[in-house]
């Protein structure tokens, strides 16, 4: 029985455990776990580079991954405490973006600035209990290869985006996107789709 089954399988280790990870109400790692821990445990890919200010919330006991030649800008901010944050190779996450797992980037994605993927959600079903106490709800977040998503858009958990598609700027998107197609909006809509036949972005 491996070390991590034993943790899981006894309540109050368990809860030890996380103590020493996170204190209670907090939603980042302890300074121990970020400079420790972290560096050694998560896969880097030669070359990312991760901005000095950019707030990583990165904790152990979920994966995270950035590939080769990706980088995270400054104060983006990334939380992998509720599902697994994967980043592809030749990623750009862009300054002040919110990236909330799980979520996993295809390669070559491209984000502008101010951005929110957020995997998770809080139940609301409850009315004697504020959302904030209620049961954490995540659905995976998949963003394919080649995808384009313009500053201040929102993409909301469970959905994913085709590959090459591009996402307009301020769009909050709350359904799947199909490959090689143009979406914008609130919610957002595909407006436009590749034909491969004429070799040309038409309208639908």
């Amino acid at each position: 029985m491996s070390l991590l089954t034993v943790i899981k399988s006894h309540p109050r280790i368990k809860k030890f455990v996380h103590w020493l990870i996170v204190r209670s109400g907090h939603s980042r790692p302890r300074l121990w776990v970020r400079w420790f821990l972290n560096p050694f445990y998560h896969k880097h890919g030669k070359r990312s580079i991760i901005g000095f200010y950019a707030r990583m919330d990165v904790f152990p006991f979920n994966n995270f991954a950035i590939g080769e030649y990706s980088i995270i800008e400054d104060f983006a901010a990334l939380n992998n405490g509720v599902g697994d944050i994967i980043i592809g190779h030749h990623v750009g996450v862009g300054i002040s973006n919110t990236i909330i797992g799980p979520v996993t980037l295809g390669n070559y994605v491209m984000m502008a600035q101010n951005i929110v993927l957020s995997g998770l959600n809080h139940g609301y079903e409850d009315i004697t209990l504020p959302p904030r106490v209620q049961k954490v709800i995540t659905k995976q977040i998949t963003v394919m290869d080649n995808v384009w998503i313009g500053a201040n858009s929102v993409i909301t958990a469970g959905v994913t985006i085709g590959k090459h598609a591009v996402i307009g700027a301020g769009s909050v998107v709350t359904k799947d996107i199909p490959e090689y197609s143009v979406a914008v909006g609130n919610p957002a809509k595909v407006i436009k789709k590749y034909n491969f036949e004429t070799g040309n972005w038409e309208k639908v």
